[in-house]
């Protein structure tokens, strides 16, 4: 039999289930990636001082891609030919599954 019944049970495994990610978090230095630079997908960007991230419109991957693009496009457009700006930016108006899809994308 067990004590306290089923959820107190399923409440013990929830509790180590944390302490089991904690204890993860907690060794964390141990990543596969050394310099954070690694992770970003478009190195070396450089943004203006007084730049100012307009508010998107959030593309989750179930509309039609092309009107995104070209509503990103309008929003940004006063840094069209600062290609690595761009795609830098383009993460802000991504949300879901389309934002999956481009951080698993390979760095520019």
């Amino acid at each position: 039999m067990i004590e306290g019944g089923p959820s107190v049970v399923l409440e013990k495994e929830r509790i180590e289930h944390m302490e089991e990610r904690l204890r993860a978090i907690e060794r964390g230095g141990n990543y596969s990636f050394v310099d954070m630079a690694e992770l970003c997908l478009v190195p070396d960007v450089v943004i203006p001082l007084k730049f100012k991230v307009p508010n998107f419109d959030k593309y989750k991957g179930t509309a039609c891609p092309k009107n995104h693009l070209k509503m990103y496009c309008r929003k940004i457009e006063a840094y069209a030919r600062d290609e690595k700006l761009l795609m830098h930016f383009f993460q802000e108006s991504l949300v879901g599954a389309a934002i999956t899809w481009y951080t698993n994308l390979e760095p520019y």
